[in-house]
């Protein structure tokens, strides 16, 4: 079997089992079981496993506590990746790393060698931990005034696990609108989601960086390309969005308008961040504006950075495919970033990302268009762009009761999708790439 076979084969064994534990009446609040519980429990678990955070019912009110603990429980694994959370149980476990596994990891994490991947996954676990246990006691302080000690323990604790692995679930039925003006929720939160969407190697980098930087000894680091991508990319993203939505929704009557100027920043700030990646919301996103929706959909597809839990096509992607662009209008058959070349085969790798995510998001769209008509197509393209990036933000579609069944097992595919990748799921079903040493003649074409 395949290495890309492997990978998405886990990825539908761990959905499959999350989804009998979610079905199964100890986790459900009424205690009871219907075939319909079993699509809920699909889709819910699909949803964890993909760390996307739509839902078709109130998690709050649906699931029991055990039904909570199951949902984080996935939440991790998922966040972690089918691989990097088997290897590392088979490490703790004491078994050694054959080629394969390692292999596995490598593609799985995108990295270019397989050295070094014990202590790589390691390092992640680490890396896991210290942000989500921090993220844990900072929500202590929002939590346990209002809902005592136990019941704010767990609430923190699983707002923070679901940001970091930049999930979007929560356990309360408004999301977190309640905490609209919070200014530890809206930095705390956020926090989470940026560093756990802005990929292991980035976190590592930084550290490194940091270190030598409050060391004695001043050494000359060289940041890496996909530092320097990374890094500007998101924060560009990152203000770019907040303007964008203090500009349009401010004066919306049915969000932001009457508000005050922080509660506004704030609310612009947190829409911003959640929309590339993680599906928290602190307004109704199905009162946004037409124009909010759409800008939206466009930070949603381009989605986080690679090597995290986010999804989307990946800045990288957007950065490589606008240095194209930058390329052509300057009259050059090379692609630089940061005075670096870019090789031809990232830059057709990137064309093949936004391609065939096009192109799932075009065939899905219309596949729920045709089973549900009653619903606008700006709201059905929402849903669909959310469930692919993994993003979890919804007009309240799927909440519908007319949303049909065939519609929920659609998104079911796209979040999969999303979270594998179109690529990989691509080589899984063809099988791995072969080199081909055919090289035809050139000819040119009509572009444009």
């Amino acid at each position: 079997m395949t290495v890309s076979r492997t990978i998405c084969l886990g990825f539908l064994a761990v959905i499959s089992i999350g989804t009998l534990l979610l079905a199964m009446p100890f986790s459900l609040a009424n205690g009871g079981w219907s075939w319909e519980n079993l699509i809920v429990a699909l889709f819910t678990a699909t949803s964890a496993v993909c760390v996307t955070g739509h839902i078709v019912v109130d998690t709050a009110t649906y699931f029991s506590t055990w039904g909570h603990i199951f949902i984080i429980m996935l939440i991790q694994v998922g966040g972690l990746g089918y691989m990097t959370a088997t290897t590392f149980l088979l490490i703790l476990l004491g078994r050694r790393m054959g080629l394969r596994d390692k292999v596995a990891i490598q593609q799985a994490l995108d990295r270019t060698g397989i050295e070094g991947v014990s202590q790589l996954i390691r390092s992640i676990i680490a890396t896991t931990l210290i942000f989500e246990i921090s993220g844990l006691f900072l929500l202590l302080p929002v939590f346990v005034p209002q809902y005592g000690l136990d019941q704010g323990l767990w609430l923190a604790l699983f707002h923070s696990v679901s940001a970091w692995n930049n999930a979007g679930f929560s356990v309360f039925s408004d999301s977190l609108t309640g905490y609209q003006s919070s200014l530890l929720v809206n930095l705390v939160i956020p926090g989470l989601i940026i560093f756990g969407g802005i990929g292991y190697d980035v976190i590592f980098e930084m550290y490194l960086w940091l270190r030598e930087r409050l060391s004695r000894e001043k050494r000359h680091i060289v940041l890496s390309l996909n530092f320097k991508v990374a890094i500007s990319t998101t924060l560009i993203l990152l203000v770019l969005g907040t303007i964008a939505f203090f500009l349009v929704e401010s004066r919306n009557p049915r969000i932001l308008a009457g508000k005050d100027l922080q509660t506004q920043i704030l609310a612009a700030w947190f829409q911003s961040v959640t929309s590339r990646t993680a599906g928290f919301n602190t307004i109704d996103v199905g009162k946004m504006t037409t124009a909010g929706l759409f800008i939206t959909i466009a930070l949603m597809f381009i989605g986080g950075n690679p090597g995290g839990t986010a999804g989307g096509i990946k800045t990288t992607t957007l950065r490589v495919l606008t240095s194209c662009t930058k390329a052509i209008l300057q009259g050059r058959e090379e692609v630089y970033l940061y005075e670096r070349q870019i090789p031809v085969s990232l830059v057709l790798k990137a064309v093949g990302v936004v391609v065939g995510s096009l192109a799932l998001v075009i065939l899905m769209t219309i596949l729920i268009a045709l089973s549900d008509p009653e619903f606008d197509f700006i709201q059905i393209l929402f849903e669909v762009v959310s469930a692919f990036a993994t993003v979890g933000l919804s007009t309240g579609v799927t909440l519908d009761a007319q949303f049909s069944t065939f519609a929920k097992l659609v998104l079911v595919a796209t979040m999969y999708i999303g979270r594998v990748g179109v690529l990989l799921l691509m080589s899984a079903a063809l099988g791995d790439p072969k080199p081909s040493f055919v090289r035809y003649p050139e000819e040119n074409l009509l572009v444009g």
